[in-house]
């Protein structure tokens, strides 16, 4: 910061009239001893050299409120002393505070027209005075100019205000973008962990209801079937946790934590093999050209595979369903057919699994549909992109 910044800093802390006492102070201690100057044989410091001075000193206290009308007044004042014959150079000082106030709280019309009305007066009082005073100020076009400088450095500090308050103002607008973009962030971020959770404890917790039915059903007739059930919980469960722990370290980010690969299409049989003995028969159709795709596109693609199989074995009360994954062109189609009813929960409320399957896939920059089949059962069908590039952001 300037020397000159903090000078104006301090006078800004001031009440608005100690500053104009401070400036009335200021133009007296100039202009009083210039207007005790006498030099014969000229009429000066009398009776009206100083009611002048009276008039423009006071007049300069309402600056603020009117200062094209104290800029007329100080003004006249100065011509008054230039026609009566006194002098001086610091006796228009007055005038030049005065016409300083007009461009630093107006606007550049009202500058321009001062400037414009201010010369004229100053050039002709000028013409005036060169016929009776033997030694004039100047030449008419040098009086002419000097109205202009007090108005071309208030045009300039009210300029240079101007451009400070638009930064700040540009500054205060980017911080509210930058906050209002990290609480978009924060929401966005919620809801992936809540479409995380979600899917995991939804589809593990069908999945363990189910093969905990079958072992109860077969704990005393086939011991085998139950104890396979109960293997099944309890790898269902061991699931379960790994993948709640990956979702735990990636929001702690602690470098020493080991995360676990997202789950991808290679996982999918074992997704599959959790629903046995759900009475739902599931067939896998995978193609081999379904490997290789980016992380992203993988878990979209398992993460609606679960979604939706936990659906199918939840609501719709089919006896089959058939999951098909394959390139499709430079996408990769995602399908499950079930010969049920349409699953009712997620229309219901706290029903999230529709739509948790349609913002993953619309965020790995695909689509999703569904919908009951012409023939009967119900369809989730999703095209993600191979190459797993997100479409145009979206207003």
């Amino acid at each position: 910061m300037t020397f000159y910044d903090r000078q104006t800093a301090r006078l800004r802390t001031l009440p608005p009239m100690a500053t104009d006492l401070l400036v009335v102070a200021a133009v007296a201690l100039f202009t009083g001893p210039d207007v005790a100057v006498n030099e014969p044989p000229y009429r000066q410091a009398d009776w009206f050299t100083w009611l002048l001075l009276a008039v423009s000193l006071p007049a300069l206290v309402w600056r603020r409120r009117w200062p094209v009308q104290v800029a007329a007044v100080t003004g006249a004042a100065c011509a008054a002393w230039a026609l009566y014959g006194h002098i001086g150079e610091l006796l228009n000082l007055p005038t030049i505070v005065a016409l300083y106030t007009v461009a630093v709280q107006g606007d550049r019309r009202r500058t321009l027209w001062t400037g414009l009305v201010a010369s004229l007066a100053s050039g002709a009082v000028a013409l005036r005075i060169g016929h009776d005073v033997v030694d004039p100020q100047g030449l008419p076009v040098l009086e002419m100019l000097w109205p202009l400088v007090p108005l071309l450095l208030g045009e300039a500090v009210r300029t240079r205000r101007q451009l400070l308050a638009e930064y700040a103002a540009q500054a205060a607008r980017a911080e509210e973008d930058r906050e209002r973009e990290a609480v978009r962030r924060v929401r966005e971020e919620r809801v992936r962990i809540a479409r995380e959770l979600h899917d995991v404890v939804a589809h593990t917790v069908t999945a363990m209801t189910v093969q905990a039915g079958v072992a109860l059903e077969a704990f005393e007739v086939k011991p085998a079937v139950a104890r396979q059930a109960m293997r099944q919980v309890r790898d269902s469960g061991k699931e379960a946790v790994r993948e709640l722990r990956a979702t735990v370290t990636v929001l702690r980010e602690r470098e020493d934590d080991t995360i676990e690969p997202t789950p991808g299409l290679a996982r999918l049989p074992g997704l599959v093999g959790r629903f046995a003995g759900s009475g739902v028969e599931i067939t896998l159709r995978q193609g081999a050209d379904a490997d290789g795709l980016p992380p992203v596109v993988e878990l979209a693609a398992y993460r609606i595979v679960q979604e939706a199989l936990t659906n199918v074995v939840r609501h719709s009360g089919a006896r089959h369903a058939v999951v098909s994954v394959n390139r499709q062109g430079s996408g990769l189609s995602v399908e499950i057919r079930d010969d049920g009813s349409p699953p009712q929960a997620p229309g219901m409320p706290g029903g999230f699994g529709l739509l948790g399957m349609r913002e993953r896939a619309v965020a790995a920059g695909g689509t999703l549909e569904h919908g009951v089949m012409d023939g009967g059962g119900y369809r989730v069908r999703a095209v993600l992109p191979a190459d797993g590039s997100l479409e145009e952001e979206r207003s």
